[in-house]
């Protein structure tokens, strides 16, 4: 039996102790690289963040969202047939189950080291993201015939690219449903694990597709490739967004669905009031569309209900904005306010949004009225730029942890920034033909340089000192622009990371090859010493 060390405990601050059990060690000493499994970057166990923290995280957070991810199958679904469906749907679709049981985890990562109500806030924004990728899952297997779904409501679905406002079908949603085909498949894949969509971009090559493309377009066209698509829609409505390097892939999927399709394209330069006016002919054009093959009509009240509807969650976002601009009281991380918005914006309307700000504003209303620091560590207040590396959602909260980078705003956050009108019918279409140009990846990502170039304006505007420069290696529109951020970087002397990926595809460049890119930029320009030394480098290769 081994002897007690007395001289270790009578050299112990049975004091400190206490207050760490109570409160949670403070940032420097938190050492939370130690949490890892040795390589994996799975967790030992879960992290002690207090007593108060602690209990909120594992109650309110983890155990909460686990029994939600069951409750809104049952709910979302119509009861134990809707359960069941989910079930044939995770044994049938690769990307089901190699994601579901993920999530938490990835929750964890992304709200790693997070106190107070910036843990709160943070996590209601995962809450929300959870509940609209569950709404799509349940609404794609119920309607899956090759499942067993329900005919009748395969007969009122219409399918779309993700990248496809779900806005557009507001006017029908008393009477069909719309539903993003590559959302769940692809995009919240990648985040939740980063190995899900490997074997997709495989295929896509296999077939003879270049490697060098994006790898966002080779993954969505190796899911159908794969025969991984579910068959829940009669209809489908394409667009060429992120950019026109998708059309090549959408050739594939158009083979593949081989039903009623309508392609509704996004300009690359739409500063121009033609080339609005033809914007709004194509929702026009998918209305009819819709009309034709789903057999509903196009009603306006509904149109005008939903788009108010979403104008009240523009407005909060701006709230928000201002707050992360102009206080440090801002209780969201990078990462999840990020997500949340590309959800909010994208998938549209949805009453869980409604529910998740109502909750966030309170949180926040409080950290604003008591000047709380919600980010006490922070050095550097980050813009991050261009697009993302989606294998790698977590790298915010890391960055925060280990050298006190926070990132305030990112690029995509901001396309959607405007309120739709609906005085008249007119005023409601062009704003909608507006907001369809703003898209993800498109006005500030391939929308031409003065749009590219905003990055300066939402510098100032969020108070921001240093860029987080995404470099997505196979993008061909922001590699060819590389110099010119290069030459404004120096001209306006302005840290800026680079941070190399491809999208989806983790093989290019690994999360631990962007961690060692952001250690030496803190090192050797910015002269830096971590915080917490624990996560300069570990090995989550093998993670999910």
């Amino acid at each position: 039996m081994k002897k007690p060390d007395f001289e270790k405990i009578k050299n112990t601050n049975f004091k400190k102790l206490a207050h760490d059990f109570v409160y949670g060690k403070p940032h420097g000493e938190r050492r939370l690289g130690e949490l890892y499994i040795p390589g994996t970057g799975l967790y030992k166990h879960r992290e002690w963040r207090g007593i108060k923290d602690t209990m909120y995280a594992f109650n309110n957070i983890w155990l909460y969202n686990y029994g939600m991810l069951v409750k809104d199958l049952v709910v979302l679904g119509g009861g134990p047939k809707g359960l069941v469906q989910f079930l044939k749907g995770t044994m049938r679709y690769r990307w089901m189950g190699q994601t579901y049981l993920t999530v938490m985890h990835w929750v964890d990562r992304n709200l790693e080291g997070m106190r107070g109500e910036a843990l709160r806030g943070s996590a209601w924004h995962f809450r929300g993201i959870i509940n609209a990728c569950l709404v799509q899952i349940t609404q794609m297997f119920n309607r899956d015939i090759s499942l067993g779904g329900d005919p009748k409501l395969w007969e009122k679905t219409m399918g779309h690219d993700e990248t496809l406002w779900g806005g557009v079908f507001y006017p029908f949603r008393d009477q069909m449903t719309n539903i993003p085909l590559q959302m769940i498949p692809y995009f919240v894949t990648c985040h939740c694990n980063n190995h899900t969509v490997l074997n997709y971009i495989d295929a896509a090559q296999a077939l003879g597709l270049p490697g060098d493309p994006c790898p966002m377009c080779q993954a969505e066209a190796g899911i159908f490739l794969q025969d991984d698509v579910p068959d829940f829609f009669k209809a489908f409505v394409t667009t060429n967004e992120a950019c026109d390097g998708s059309v090549a892939t959408s050739v594939i999927q158009d083979w593949m669905i081989n039903k009623p399709l309508f392609a509704m394209p996004q300009p690359m330069q739409f500063d121009n009031e033609e080339v609005l006016e033809n914007c709004a002919k194509e929702i026009e054009g998918a209305w009819k569309f819709t009309e034709e093959k789903l057999g509903v009509k196009f009603n306006w009240d509904e149109l005008v209900k939903n788009l108010e509807s979403q104008n009240e969650l523009q407005r909060f976002e701006w709230e928000k904005w201002d707050v992360a601009a102009n206080t440090n009281s801002y209780p969201i991380n990078g990462v999840a306010q990020a997500l949340y918005r590309i959800f909010q914006g994208q998938y549209g309307d949805l009453p869980i949004w409604h529910e998740v700000d109502a909750k966030v504003r309170k949180i926040m209303d409080k950290c604003v009225e008591e000047k709380i620091n919600t980010f006490p560590m922070t050095r550097h207040r980050v813009i991050a730029w261009s697009c993302a590396p989606l294998y790698y959602s977590a790298w915010c909260t890391w960055a925060y942890n280990c050298w006190g980078l926070n990132t305030i705003i990112n690029m995509d956050s901001l396309m959607f920034d405007m309120e739709i009108r609906t005085d008249s019918y007119e005023n409601c279409l062009m704003d909608m033909a507006r907001y369809h140009e703003w898209a993800p990846m498109r006005r500030m990502a391939v929308g031409g340089l003065q749009h590219i170039f905003e990055l300066w304006d939402n510098m100032e505007k969020f108070n921001c000192d240093m860029v987080m420069m995404y470099d997505q290696l196979k993008c061909k529109g922001m590699q060819g622009v590389h110099g010119l951020f290069e030459d404004e970087f120096r001209a306006r002397n302005i840290n800026a990371i680079w941070m190399p990926h491809a999208l989806p595809d983790k093989r290019d460049v690994s999360r631990a090859e962007i961690r060692d890119i952001v250690n030496d930029y803190m090192f050797t320009v910015m002269g830096e010493e971590p915080l917490d030394p624990s996560l300069l480098e570990f090995d989550d290769a093998n993670s999910w």
